[in-house]
C-alpha cells in the first residue's frame, strides 16, 4: 500500500526547462520526509503538483489515499500547505485571518471562531490576535500562516521552505511546532535548503537536483554514503604538512573518498576518511608527536549533510540559481492551496 504521500514518475516541463524528470516519493503515515535541494532543484514544483496547484505532464500521485489528478477537490480538503512566504492578509487581524480560512472551508461560524481561538493560543499569538497582520514580525506571520494551514486539522501537511528568512530563535520555535504536529499523527513533506533542518526534523530524506531524486535514506544512511568518520588535523607550521600527510595517509580508508588526505594549505588543515574512532585518534596523535609534528587542533567527526550534498551533486546546497520550475512555474511561490481547496 502506498504511503500517505505517494508519487511515481512525475514529469513537468516549463517551455524548454524540464523541472521534474521522473520524481518518485513514498512518505509513510505520521512521518516527515525532507525534500532537500538547492533553488531550482524541483522541490516547489513537486509540492505544487502534490497539492493540486499544477498538473504533471506525466506520472501519478496519491495524497491521503486520494488520486491527485482524479479527485483534486477531495485532496485539497485533506491537506494543509504553508509556503515560503506567509500568505496572510495584512489588513486583517490574526483572528480574522483564521476565521476567514474557516469560512472558506464552509465551517460553521461558531466552530470557525473556536478553532481560531485555539490556534492563536497554540501558536503563541493570543496576545496579538486582534492586531492587524501587517504589525506582526516575520516569525509571527510565519506562525499565523502555519496556523491557517491547520484550521481544518489536515492529516497531511506540506511545508515549502517554511523557515526561510527566519532568525535562529523563530526557526527553533517553528521546529518545535512541527515536532508537535508529527507527534500528533500528521504526515509532513518538508522542502528545505537548510541541511540542519532536514537533519533535525526528517525521518527520511530525498536529495533532489535538476528535477531528479539522486539519493534517499535516513540522515545517518546518507552520511554513511559519504564515508564514515574523518580525522582533521591543523598543524602548527606549514612546513609540517608533509610529515602529517604521511602519517594520515597510513590510516586513510580505501574506497571512502579514495582514502586520500586532503590538504588546505592556507588553513594548514589536513583531512582523511578513517575507521576506528577514538582509539585511532590516539594513535595518530602519538605518531605525529613521535616525528615532531606540532598540532594546533585535532578532531574526529562524522560527515554532515553539507558533505553529503556536495559529494552527491558537486556543489553546495544553496549555490544553485533558480533556473527551473521552482522559478518558472505559474502562480508564484508561497501561495497556498487553502483558498483553492475551499472554493
Amino acid at each position: 500500500m502506498p504511503g500517505a504521500i505517494y508519487a511515481e514518475g512525475l514529469v513537468k516541463t516549463f517551455g524548454d526547462v524540464r523541472a521534474l524528470d521522473g520524481v518518485d516519493l513514498d512518505v509513510s503515515e505520521g512521518t516527515v520526509l525532507g525534500l532537500l535541494g538547492p533553488n531550482g532543484a524541483g522541490k516547489t514544483t513537486t509540492v505544487r503538483i502534490l497539492t493540486t496547484l499544477i498538473t504533471p505532464d506525466s506520472g501519478r500521485a496519491v495524497v491521503a489515499g486520494i488520486d491527485v489528478l482524479k479527485h483534486p477537490h477531495r485532496v485539497r480538503r485533506s491537506i494543509g500547505l504553508s509556503g515560503q512566504f506567509a500568505a496572510v492578509d495584512e489588513y486583517l487581524t490574526g483572528r480574522e485571518n483564521l476565521h476567514m480560512v474557516g469560512q472558506l472551508y464552509q465551517m460553521k461560524a461558531k466552530a470557525a471562531k473556536e478553532r481560531a481561538a485555539e490556534l492563536l493560543e497554540r501558536f503563541h499569538l493570543a496576545d496579538a490576535a486582534d492586531r492587524t497582520a501587517k504589525t506582526y514580525s516575520g516569525g509571527m506571520r510565519r506562525r499565523l500562516d502555519l496556523a491557517a494551514a491547520l484550521v481544518v486539522s489536515p492529516p497531511v501537511m506540506f511545508m515549502d521552505e517554511p523557515t526561510t528568512g527566519l532568525d535562529p530563535r523563530n526557526r527553533q520555535e517553528l521546529w518545535d511546532v512541527i515536532r508537535e504536529l508529527v507527534a500528533g499523527g500528521t504526515t509532513l513533506l518538508l522542502t528545505t535548503q537548510y541541511l540542519e533542518e532536514a537533519d533535525h526534523l526528517a525521518h527520511d530524506i530525498c536529495v533532489v537536483d535538476h528535477g531528479r531524486v539522486i539519493a534517499r535514506g535516513t540522515s545517518d544512511q546518507l552520511k554513511d554514503r559519504t564515508g564514515g568518520e574523518r580525522v582533521e588535523v591543523v598543524v602548527h607550521e606549514p612546513e609540517m604538512i608533509p610529515g602529517a600527510r604521511g602519517v594520515l595517509a597510513r590510516y586513510g580508508v580505501a574506497g571512502i573518498g579514495h582514502g586520500e588526505v586532503s590538504v588546505e594549505d592556507h588553513t594548514r588543515k589536513l583531512t582523511v576518511p578513517v575507521t576506528g574512532g577514538a582509539k585511532l585518534l590516539a594513535e595518530v596523535i602519538r605518531e605525529l608527536d613521535a616525528i615532531g609534528v606540532e598540532i594546533d587542533d585535532i578532531g574526529l567527526r562524522r560527515p554532515t549533510l553539507d558533505d553529503v550534498f556536495i559529494s552527491l551533486t558537486g556543489h553546495a546546497a544553496e549555490g544553485a540559481a533558480e533556473a527551473d520550475g521552482d522559478a518558472a512555474g505559474p502562480g508564484g511561490k508561497g501561495r497556498t492551496a487553502r483558498k483553492e481547496g475551499a472554493a
